[in-house]
């Protein structure tokens, strides 16, 4: 993929502190390290950084939310949309805890954000985050959805700048009439219909089906080619003379 699309891509690790409560099943870990260690996995030089999911089809210049202002705050998040009134059952946020927690703030999804990390950094707010998770984290019935869950419980004392809704669509709980306009796709859960998501990936976005077919034209170039046959030359076994 490289070699065809010429982009450079690293690999980062960070060691799990010992100290800190840990996680047993790998979707609570995946979670815990997209929000936990913000601060420390990368280099003091860089800026900025985007988180999107995996699940997600960008349909703009990324840049653009880069150069979005948040306001003081070490990073942005989109808020849930309010609509279809079909779903409102599943709402969460807008009920008991959350309800008297946020008051008029938003209840934000992690399916994509921008962080700013020198704000993060001059904050302390991967420390602030830690100190939260290691006293929530000690009730199993506390952070159901870690990587929102805990960004979300501190919004008093780490706040969110709330992305223009543009940035984040997707089916389940925004309108048919943003989607047009809509910067990124998200295939998130449906609680009703439980589809599977590559199967909705197929339905809802239109350039699915040519971005999945591109990458099987790799994947069955790359497989040809691992397949071929090697030269004469590649086979040839040294003598005994050569050897020497």
């Amino acid at each position: 993929m490289v070699e065809r699309y010429e982009f450079e891509y690293e690999l980062v690790q960070y060691k799990w502190p010992r100290w800190l409560h840990g996680q047993t099943e790998k979707q609570r870990l995946i979670w815990a390290y997209k929000i936990l260690f913000l601060d420390v996995l990368f280099p003091l030089n860089i800026k900025k950084i985007i988180f999107v999911d995996a699940d997600q089809v960008v349909r703009t210049d990324m840049k653009e939310l880069l150069e979005e202002p948040l306001d003081g705050a070490p990073y942005g998040y989109n808020p849930f949309c309010d609509s279809p009134t079909d779903m409102y059952g599943f709402k969460f946020w807008k009920s008991g805890y959350w309800k008297n927690h946020l008051g008029k703030r938003r209840y934000h999804i992690s399916a994509l954000y921008v962080i700013d990390l020198q704000q993060f950094r001059l904050l302390a707010a991967g420390d602030r985050l830690r100190g939260q998770y290691q006293m929530l984290s000690q009730d199993p019935n506390s952070l159901s959805n870690l990587d929102q869950d805990l960004p979300n419980s501190m919004i008093h004392n780490v706040p969110i700048k709330s992305l223009p809704q543009d940035w984040l669509w997707c089916e389940t709980w925004c309108s048919m009439e943003t989607k047009s306009t809509a910067k990124t796709i998200d295939l998130c859960n449906n609680p009703m219909t439980k589809e599977p998501k590559l199967t909705s990936a197929v339905r809802i976005i239109d350039e699915w089906v040519d971005y999945d077919n591109e990458i099987k034209r790799l994947q069955k170039e790359t497989m040809t080619e691992t397949s071929l046959p090697t030269s004469p030359s590649s086979t040839h076994t040294p003598s005994h003379q050569e050897l020497q």
